[in-house]
This record gives structure tokens, sequence and C-alpha cells, in this order.
């Protein structure tokens, strides 16, 4: 079983990100996965989450208190759930919005300037981050990513968010 945890404000798309994971997860590499999210009122720049629960047996508890990954899309994110990362977990962050104090096992990339150099726009961080993610951990199929993208975005965006996401995907 693991936790994935992605944190951010309102806006990032933090929890089309979870819920395209979950997705990913669930239909196209046919494991449980269990999916919630957290917002503020605030539609956005508030405090924003999701968590993904992702095991090959049945899932009876379904959130994420000690995420095995946590993804930070913004530093007040990364603040918030600062402490709950396990001890042996991952770290994926927006190395140019958060300055994490973790010093094992993270992964930064550059998701803001990337999707502004390639889309002259930011709608694209998630699914850059959600690529880096896949590439980093392997969670699952760059396939399953890619299905459930395609699937989840609105309709005339495939071709965008599935470049965003390849862009994440062959980060270095």
């Amino acid at each position: 079983m693991v936790g994935i945890k992605f944190v951010g404000s309102g806006g990032q798309g933090v929890i089309l990100a979870g819920l395209i994971l979950g997705k990913a997860a669930a239909i196209y590499e046919k494991k449980e996965a269990v999916f919630t999210e957290s917002y503020g009122a605030e539609t956005r720049g508030g405090f924003s989450s999701s968590s993904v629960v992702i095991s090959d047996e049945k899932i009876d508890y379904p959130y994420v208190l000690e995420p095995d990954i946590l993804v930070a899309f913004s530093q007040q994110g990364y603040d918030s759930a600062l402490g709950t990362l396990k001890s042996t977990g991952i770290l994926i962050y927006e190395s140019e919005l958060v300055k994490p104090r973790e010093t094992e096992r993270i992964y930064g990339i550059p998701a803001t300037r990337l999707a502004r150099e390639k889309f002259n726009k930011t709608t694209s961080v998630n699914m850059i981050m959600l690529g880096f993610l896949v590439a980093k951990t392997n969670v699952v199929s760059k396939e399953s990513l890619i299905r459930a993208v395609e699937e989840s975005v609105p309709r005339g965006t495939e071709k965008e968010n599935l470049d965003a996401v390849r862009l994440g995907y062959n980060y270095q």
C-alpha cells in the first residue's frame, strides 16, 4: 500500500492531479485506490490538498496521515504537511515555489517555469508534476497515467495536457 498526498493552493490543479492518479491506478492498473480531497472556501489561493491510497488489497482506511509520497505545489502546502512525510518517504516539489527542509529522497522540478516556457501559461503545472511523479516513483505506469489524463481533462485540451505530462516525465 502506498499513500500519496498532493498539497498546494487552490487553482494549481492539486485536486485534479489526485483524481487522475487514482483513476490511473484503479481503472488502468486494476488496483484498489481511494481518492480524498480537501480545500478551503477560496476558489484560488487557499490551501488545497488531495490524497490517493493505492493498494493491491482492500483499503480499510481512506485517509493519508503519513504519506509515502508528498507532492508539494506551493510553500504553504509544503509547510502544512511538513512532518507528516514518512521517514522513508519521497518528496516531489515545485522547485521554484518550495524551499524544502528535507534533505533525502527529494526531487524538484521547476514546473511553473516549464509550463510558462512551453505553453505560455501555468495551467499545465499539475500535469507536469504528475508526469514527474510517475517518472521518479513508478507508482503507476506512464501508459496508465496517459490514458487517465486523456479521459479526465476537458475535451480539446488533451494534446496540451499530454504534452505537459511527457514534459514532466522526461525532465532530468
